[in-house]
C-alpha cells in the first residue's frame, strides 16, 4: 500500500453493530488500513457485554480504541484532528424507542448534539464519506407498506424517531452546502449473537430461562423485518466504497452527494412465529429444557406507545445500488444466537 495508511473511524464501536462492522473490515482488509473506534461505554445495557466486543477488537494491532461521547465537542474534534479519517461510519446513538419516553435527555445529547458535532468535524476535516446509522423507525405511523425511502417520513412516533430523521436533515443540509458525500442507513429489526440485551428476542430468552412471562405486544400481531446482524454488516461494508458523487441537476444546480438506503430482509415476520422458532432454537442449544412449556409463559398485551403494528424494508435501491439484499433465514440466525447464548451466559 502507498503512502498514508486509510484511517476509518467509527463511533459507537462497542455496540452491537459497530463492533461488527470493525471486526469485518479489520479481518477483511488485514493490515490495510487503521480503524479508530469511538465509543463511551454508557450504562444503557450491561457494560460487560460491550468490554466482550471492545476485547475482540483490541486483538488487533491497527485497531485503537477512544473511550468518549461524541456530544464532547472538544474531544471529537481532537479525533479528528489527530487521525485524519477518510470515511466515518457514525453508528454511536442512544437506542431504544421506549427508553426515550422516559429519558429524552440522553437522545438530545447524543442523537442531535453528538451527530452535529460528526457532522461539524467531517466539513473542517473533508472525508471522503460519511456513513450513518438511521433507524426505520422514522416512517412512524405511514400505513404504506413495505416502506420505500422514497416515503413520507415526518409523522415519528417517538422522540427517538424524531432524533434519527432529525439525523437524516442534518446530514442532507451539510451534504448540500459543504458538498459532503454522506449515506444514511435505516436500519430494520435486527438480531444475532452478542446483540444488544434491550431487544425483544434478548429479553424474551432471558425471562423464559428465569421462568417469568414474556409479554407480546399488540396481542401477537405485531409483525417485524428481521435482518441477521452478518447482513447487516455485509451491506454497510458495501455501501462505503460506493461514494455518492456531486453532480448537476437538470435545472442546472448541483445536487447533494447524498442517498438513503433500507438495510432490511424485506419479508415481515409475526412475532409469534418468530418466538416459536426462537424456543426451539432455545431448547436445542440447551438453553431451555425440552420439556418447556412455552404457552404457559406468554401473555399477550397491548401495543406500546411509540410502537407500530408492522415494518418491512423495500429494498430494491439497496439491491441496485450494491447488488446484495439481506436473506440469511431466519432460523439460522436464531440458531447462531441460541449458541452464543449458552456459550456466554451459561
Amino acid at each position: 500500500m502507498k503512502g498514508r495508511m486509510d484511517v476509518y473511524l467509527i463511533t459507537g464501536v462497542a455496540g452491537f453493530i459497530g463492533a461488527n462492522l470493525a471486526n469485518k473490515l479489520l479481518i477483511w482488509e488485514n493490515k490495510g488500513i487503521k480503524i479508530i473506534g469511538i465509543d463511551n461505554l454508557n450504562n444503557y445495557y450491561d457494560i460487560k457485554l460491550k468490554e466482550y466486543r471492545l476485547n475482540k477488537l483490541k486483538k488487533f494491532e491497527n485497531f485503537e480504541f477512544l473511550e468518549c461521547d461524541i456530544s464532547n465537542k472538544e474531544t471529537i474534534e481532537e479525533a479528528f484532528r489527530k487521525y485524519k479519517p477518510s470515511i466515518v461510519v457514525n453508528l454511536a446513538a442512544q437506542a431504544g424507542v421506549r427508553y426515550s419516553i422516559t429519558n429524552p435527555d440522553a437522545y438530545i445529547n447524543s442523537n442531535i448534539i453528538g451527530f452535529y458535532n460528526i457532522l461539524e468535524c467531517c466539513r473542517k476535516y473533508t472525508v471522503q464519506h460519511l456513513v450513518y446509522a438511521s433507524s426505520s423507525s422514522v416512517y412512524g405511523s405511514n400505513k404504506k407498506i413495505p416502506y420505500s425511502t422514497d416515503d413520507k417520513t415526518d409523522m415519528p412516533v417517538s422522540l427517538y424517531a424524531a432524533t434519527k430523521k432529525s439525523n437524516e436533515l442534518l446530514a442532507y443540509s451539510y451534504s448540500k452546502l459543504y458538498n459532503i458525500p454522506s449515506t444514511g442507513l435505516r436500519f430494520f429489526t435486527i438480531y444475532g449473537p452478542a446483540g444488544r440485551p434491550d431487544m425483544a428476542y434478548f429479553k424474551f430468552t432471558n425471562k423464559l430461562l428465569k421462568g417469568e412471562k414474556i409479554q407480546i405486544y399488540n396481542y401477537g400481531k405485531c409483525k417485524r423485518d428481521f435482518t441477521y446482524i452478518d447482513d447487516i454488516i455485509e451491506a454497510i461494508v458495501k455501501i462505503m466504497t460506493k461514494i455518492p458523487c456531486k453532480r448537476d441537476g437538470k435545472d442546472g444546480l448541483p445536487v447533494p452527494p447524498y442517498k438513503l438506503y433500507n438495510i432490511g430482509k424485506g419479508s415481515p415476520v409475526n412475532l409469534l412465529d418468530f418466538i416459536e422458532i426462537l424456543q426451539e432454537e432455545l431448547i436445542e442449544a440447551k438453553v431451555l429444557p425440552k420439556s418447556y412449556d412455552f404457552e404457559a409463559h406468554k401473555e399477550l398485551v397491548a401495543m406500546q406507545p411509540g410502537d407500530v403494528p408492522i415494518t418491512y424494508a423495500d429494498t430494491k435501491k439497496l439491491e441496485e445500488a450494491i447488488n446484495f439484499k439481506p436473506s440469511t433465514p431466519l432460523r439460522e440466525g436464531l440458531k447462531k444466537f441460541a449458541k452464543w447464548y449458552k456459550e456466554y451466559y451459561m
